[in-house]
């Protein structure tokens, strides 16, 4: 009898239960886009810095010379002259942005060392590879002006110390761009450079937002070529 009944109401009211089966249907999808623009407005993440130096003249682990920022997404960051005394950095990063977007085209993680670091890095490179594939991994090494030289060009307040280490990552866009935040209300000054990679909270809990919306706007943007050829 019930089901009678509620058969009876819905071929009665055929104009209110589409409405109500749109909103079952398009409500979580809407509430999503809610979330995707109203964060950030989906703002873009702001460009701190522009024109940051290509890592073209660096050795790679690999021996390849082909190793460059442009037309990538970076992650980049600095172990300094003992990578393994730093190998958690690169182990919150693997486990909580690599794994995630390694798989999306052009998108790598690029460790500047200074010469006289490769068994460090090879070490640190298989323990890395020891869970997933680490061929988005790059270990470039150069001289120690060469690594201050680029460093510098990211045009941070945040210094590299006497073994050319800081526990802050970076994001650089597909343009060459240093990315962040201009009014974190953690920060002193409000302008977020970097992202210290020896805490696994601020990697899970902050970078990787920030990754995420860079990734999105270069989806967005790839969608948007496609329609303008």
């Amino acid at each position: 009898m019930f089901k009678t009944l509620f058969l009876s109401s819905v071929m009665a009211k055929p104009g209110r239960n589409t409405v109500i089966l749109s909103i079952l249907f398009f409500g979580p999808l809407l509430f999503y886009i809610f979330l995707l623009t109203g964060t950030n407005n989906f703002a873009k993440l702001p460009v701190l810095t522009t024109g940051v130096d290509d890592v073209k003249e660096f050795r790679s682990d690999t021996g390849s010379d082909s190793v460059s920022l442009d037309g990538n997404i970076n992650i980049m960051c600095f172990l300094g002259r003992e990578p393994l005394k730093h190998k958690t950095n690169a182990l919150n990063l693997n486990e909580k942005i690599y794994k995630h977007f390694y798989g999306f085209k052009g998108f790598q993680f690029v460790v500047v060392l200074p010469e006289g670091s490769e068994a460090d890095a090879e070490q640190l490179k298989k323990e890395l590879g020891a869970t997933y594939d680490v061929s988005e991994w790059h270990f470039l090494f150069g001289s120690e002006s060469q690594v201050r030289n680029l460093f510098e060009s990211l045009q941070t307040n945040i210094s590299l110390d006497e073994k050319l280490y800081t526990q802050n990552a970076f994001i650089i866009d597909r343009d060459m761009n240093l990315r962040g935040r201009s009014e974190d209300d953690e920060m002193p000054d409000g302008m977020r450079y970097g992202y210290n990679a020896e805490s696994i909270s601020t990697v899970h809990q902050e970078m990787v937002d920030d990754v995420k919306v860079v990734v999105a706007e270069d989806r967005l943007a790839l969608k948007k070529n496609k329609r303008q050829i």
